[in-house]
């Protein structure tokens, strides 16, 4: 219905090289038919089982199943998003840091459905302490990947700090990946122009320098050199658009906004733009019950740009969110001026948390990106397991006893600097996780257990000691500092059970509005005992990414000691499809601001749209009631009890008489769902938002350009059904 209102009214710029040729095209759709891929994980072949769509009730999944998606594509981390379509698929690479395997990889057909699609490779082994000997590669390892696909071949380049540039390369996004390093180049982004040449640009400081790679990417061709002279930032993506050459580009920091920057020559000049501006997707920069009103949110600041066979444009870009770490939006591009904004006409450099789907020329029911559990019962591990550092394959087993995980300890002080810790992200808005465990193979020296591994960190475990076993509870921190940081620490563990029984059950409860973690235990599995103090989750600059459930082993007398068996690892999503998806179509509603309580009225006499304080005469009378009308892909418009309907145009916001037709653009509103239950109502004539003016009872504007951080701003509403 009305397409045009999408703010694509024309075909949008093609991205050059991000179609592939017939035969790439071929390779894809073939590649797409295989049930499991040939990529090699851990010893063992991976397949990777495809979520259905039953699973989006319990899974978070981005797609509301009515035309539209909500924001975040995924409710877990995933940093320095870098997309690319070939044909009619679209492929999204992703920072994998000191996790592996590493590089993670992403396939949709549809850009609001993803599936995992593999890694690029299994181990990152580039020394002792990318397998934590001798110290860790924390906050560093493989990051801001850069994916391109060109003449057949897949193309992922990505840096390893202090180490250099990968380049991977494989004729299936399933691999395998053959690979060769360069010297390293800095959030990089390469471009296959149509001339034939590859260009290489990088860096975080003004001039960025753009060097040429040679055809087989093997090395830099001497003396070929360019340059970006601009406030650009870092985190590039290069692109050629129309026969313009596009970069953009992030401010490095949280609260900061994505650039972009257009030459008609690679060699400039260049101009440069605010393609993303203050645009916070209602994210809060500290917990949401601690948010002011003046908190101005974590803003949209660093992602890649892909395009749609029907000529759409869009952006795939991170944001940050507290201790679950940062996490990717889906937001439409607008062609504006010569440069490519983010956001829709009228609402540019901003961006909506829930829109229409893009159109992809392909459809299917919502389907989550990622389901966790893993009864360990196939003999191959759930591939979204990720090891802390590379992990001694000869001490973790699927096949020594049938159906469960087992982890012979290996020596380590503490759960820091551990090895074989199997790691994955916790979804949000909250996640439960829980596993099974059995100790009987434990031995003195040995500490086993469900983790949250971060710095501070948090376990819940067995202790083995000569004298027996106990049940504990320990905070500790894995030392201060930017990527890496100083040795462990921890203060006295929380004590529980002595001699707990062997087989027991542990829990960590995760919730991400308020940043805290309970770590309890269970002897049934039904009924679980907290253990210690709830954990205070954050965010920080020491492994650079959120907290990670782990399952552990380690032995702190030096030596390798026994073994624990781990089996029905499940992760729970209570909010997943919350109150935040559901349309109240249909039914009588009231809408109050989260500002200050104040109801959205209809003034009957002058046919206006207003709001009264909570406390007024008129917010018990039947003006404060309004009728939900559907009107499809999550539109509606609004029925005053005088029959009239909210009307948006220039001239204001009025209660307009439609004389039996349907709604036009000036009565339609797209219904915004925000997290926490909170709703705001875009307006489609100029993509702004209903707002009212707080501790001001008045008039009603359309001019709100995006949601307030801790929703106070008086365009965020809280709505109950009256009838």
């Amino acid at each position: 219905m009305h397409s045009h209102r999408q703010g694509f009214g024309s075909r949008q710029p093609r991205i050059a090289g991000q179609t592939g040729s017939n035969q790439s095209q071929s390779v894809v759709k073939l590649v797409l038919t295989l049930v499991a891929i040939s990529l090699l994980l851990l010893g063992g072949v991976v397949s990777i089982p495809a979520a259905s769509s039953a699973d989006a009730s319990r899974n978070w999944a981005a797609d509301n199943g009515n035309g539209t998606y909500s924001n975040p594509l995924f409710y877990e981390e995933f940093e320095d998003p870098d997309p690319i379509r070939v044909g009619d698929d679209y492929y999204l690479a992703s920072t994998t840091m000191h996790m592996n395997p590493a590089v993670i990889l992403m396939h949709s057909k549809d850009l609001v459905n993803w599936e995992l699609a593999g890694y690029c490779t299994n181990k990152l082994d580039l020394g002792p302490e990318y397998r934590l000997e001798g110290g860790n590669i924390y906050g560093r390892g493989i990051w801001a990947p850069c994916i391109r696909h060109h003449d057949g071949m897949f193309y992922v380049l990505a840096n390893v700090n202090g180490a250099g540039l990968m380049v991977y390369r494989s004729k299936s996004i399933q691999g395998p990946w053959e690979w060769n390093q360069l010297p390293g180049r800095h959030d990089m982004s390469v471009l296959f122009d149509d001339d034939g040449k590859i260009y290489i640009i990088s860096g975080a400081n003004s001039p960025y320098p753009i060097d040429e790679l040679a055809p087989d990417l093997k090395s830099f061709i001497p003396d070929a050199h360019h340059q970006l002279a601009g406030r650009m930032g870092e985190g590039h993506h290069l692109y050629k658009i129309n026969g313009k050459y596009v970069d953009v580009s992030a401010m490095p920091g949280g609260a900061v906004d994505q650039m972009v920057a257009v030459a008609d020559s690679i060699g400039g000049p260049w101009k440069v733009e605010h393609m993303v501006q203050g645009e916070s997707l209602g994210v809060t920069s500290v917990t949401p019950a601690r948010a002011q009103p003046n908190d101005c949110g974590l803003w949209l600041h660093q992602g890649g740009m892909v395009d749609t066979p029907s000529g759409e444009l869009w952006c795939i870009i991170m944001s940050d969110h507290g201790s679950a770490g940062r996490m990717v939006s889906l937001v439409p591009v607008t062609w504006d001026n010569g440069f490519p904004l983010i956001g829709l006409p009228g609402n540019l450099r901003k961006a909506p948390n829930t829109w229409i789907k893009p159109n992809t020329g392909y459809s299917q029911e919502p389907k989550p990106a990622f389901v966790h559990d893993d009864n360990f019962d196939s003999g191959k591990l759930n591939p979204l397991w990720q090891w802390n550092h590379v992990p001694d394959d000869s001490k973790w087993s699927l096949t020594e006893k049938a159906g469960v995980l087992r982890l012979h300890s290996l020596p380590a002080s503490n759960f820091w600097s551990a090895r074989n810790s199997l790691c994955q992200r916790p979804p949000g808005p909250e996640s439960i996780m829980t596993v099974e465990m059995d100790t009987t193979g434990m031995m003195a020296g040995d500490t086993a257990g469900l983790g949250l591994l971060s710095t501070p960190y948090a376990w819940i475990g067995v202790v083995k000691t000569a004298d027996g076993a106990t049940l504990e509870m320990f905070q500790g921190s894995g030392g201060g500092g930017r990527r890496g940081g100083a040795a462990a620490s921890g203060s006295a563990p929380a004590l529980g059970s002595t001699n707990p029984p062997s087989h027991l059950w542990l829990r960590v409860a995760c919730n991400f509005d308020t940043d805290k973690a309970i770590l309890s235990w269970s002897a049934d599995g039904r009924q679980f005992a907290p253990l210690g103090n709830p954990f205070t989750m954050t965010f920080q600059l020491t492994t650079f990414q959120g907290v990670r459930p782990s399952l552990f082993n380690f032995n702190t007398a030096g030596q390798p000691g026994g073994y624990a068996d781990f089996d029905n690892y499940t992760v729970d999503e209570p909010r997943a499809r919350g109150v935040e998806r559901e349309i109240p179509s249909g039914k009588t509603i009231t809408l109050t601001s989260g500002a200050d309580g104040s109801f959205l009225a209809a003034s009957t006499q002058s046919n206006v749209l207003v709001n009264v304080a909570a406390d007024s005469t008129q917010a018990t009378t039947p003006d404060v009631r309004f009728r939900v009308v559907d009107l499809g892909k999550g539109r509606v418009a609004l029925k005053a009890a005088n029959d009239r309907f909210v009307s948006a145009a220039e001239d204001g916001v009025t209660l307009k008489d439609l004389a039996g037709k349907a709604p036009g653009d000036a009565e339609s509103f797209q219904w915004i769902n925000l997290m926490r239950g909170d709703t705001m109502l875009m307006s489609l004539v100029n993509h702004r938002y209903l707002a009212s003016k707080p501790n001001a009872p008045g008039p009603v504007t359309a001019t709100a350009t995006g949601p307030s951080p801790a929703r106070k701003g008086g365009a965020e509403f809280r709505w109950k059904i009256v009838e």
